[in-house]
């Protein structure tokens, strides 16, 4: 149990230094908070090393423990890192361990994970990229809040009750920071979305952000004989004409229709229509129709600007992961790194 108290707290960590001094746009370290998940249930003997902690070991694991499994540059690797992670992973994804057939591709994920990690500290202190100390304090603050703690005594004494080092857990924030700084500069920054960009977006997917907006028709099933619309009115020629009674009687209203309620090709056809306007008939099983449109609601004002704030954050995350691969494609391939799992 304790294993997994440990493991939360890792999470914490993440989450905490996710929320803090991070733009609504950047990309979390973290979980969005809410409800604290229910426990996972108990580890099962393939469990590994929770992060940030090491179980007992005996004497002679613990250079299998700390074997060398990759070499990024001249940064190393060790199997014991790898287990941490791994179990991070399935604790995060409240996943039980897999079987070992799946476990060798779940591995090679999460040692990926740690490879990208190490290039973008490796790349970030390259760029004398820094993290003040009263950004570190109210980060830390802001975890020694979470935990319950209120002086700096009480939350060093949780910390090493999860079995962990504050430095262990300062050093963690401080990876967390630089990683934001570094993907900051050179992924967010780069990143514009142009107002030629949403229209074009606009323009091209109008149809489906007009879900949901509604219109209103009046229609005559039973076409009258020819040239009997020229000139007259709808409404009185449904009440003379139209065998649909139930809408005969109130000069063919349908009332308040939502886009998506009429079949698609009678609906598109309606809606080309400027208000006052009448269809071509259509035919359907029961006869023939004619549909005048009264009123419809398009996109604009404030649900224009609504619409177009949404189709700025959509080709903002776009672009944005886009640029983030990338990036990360970019500074692996000047990178030298080693395989030895």
């Amino acid at each position: 149990m304790r294993r997994w108290a440990r493991l939360a707290f890792a999470v914490l960590l993440t989450v905490a230094a996710a929320g803090c001094s991070v733009p609504s746009w950047m990309p979390l370290a973290g979980k969005p908070q809410g409800p604290e998940p229910a426990p996972p249930p108990p580890p099962t003997s393939e469990s590994r090393a929770p992060i940030l902690s090491r179980p007992a070991l005996p004497p002679d694991s613990e250079s299998v423990v700390d074997r060398v499994i990759c070499v990024i540059n001249s940064d190393a690797v060790t199997l014991y890192e790898l287990d941490e992670a791994e179990a991070f992973y399935l604790y995060e994804n409240k996943m039980q361990p897999p079987p070992e057939e799946e476990r060798t591709a779940l591995r090679e994920k999460v040692l990926n994970g740690i490879v990208e990690k190490r290039l973008q500290l490796q790349q970030a202190e390259k760029e004398k990229i820094i993290v003040e100390d009263s950004e570190m304090k109210e980060q830390l603050d802001e975890i020694q809040k979470k935990l319950g703690a209120t002086t700096e005594a009480q939350f060093e004494e949780q910390v090493k009750a999860q079995g962990l080092t504050l430095e262990g857990v300062k050093k963690r924030l401080y990876d967390q920071l630089m990683i934001q700084r570094i993907i900051r500069r050179r992924v967010a920054l780069r990143v514009t979305v142009t107002e030629e960009d949403i229209d074009q977006y606009l323009n091209a997917n109008r149809e489906k952000l007009e879900t949901g907006l509604t219109f209103e028709a009046r229609h005559i099933l039973f076409l009258p004989q020819a040239g009997a619309v020229a000139g007259e009115d709808f409404g009185d020629l449904a009440a003379e004409f139209s065998e649909d009674a139930a809408t005969a009687k109130n000069g063919g209203r349908l009332g308040i229709l939502k886009r998506g309620e009429l079949a698609a090709d009678i609906e598109k056809a309606v809606l080309r229509l400027s208000p006052g306007e009448h269809s071509a008939p259509f035919r359907s099983e029961v006869g023939y129709h004619l549909f005048e449109l009264d009123s419809k609601e398009t996109l604009a004002g404030e649900q224009l600007a609504q619409a177009r704030n949404q189709i700025r954050d959509i080709l903002y995350r776009q672009k944005y992961d886009l640029r983030l691969k990338e990036w990360l494609v970019e500074i692996r391939s000047k990178a030298i790194i080693e395989m030895r799992l």
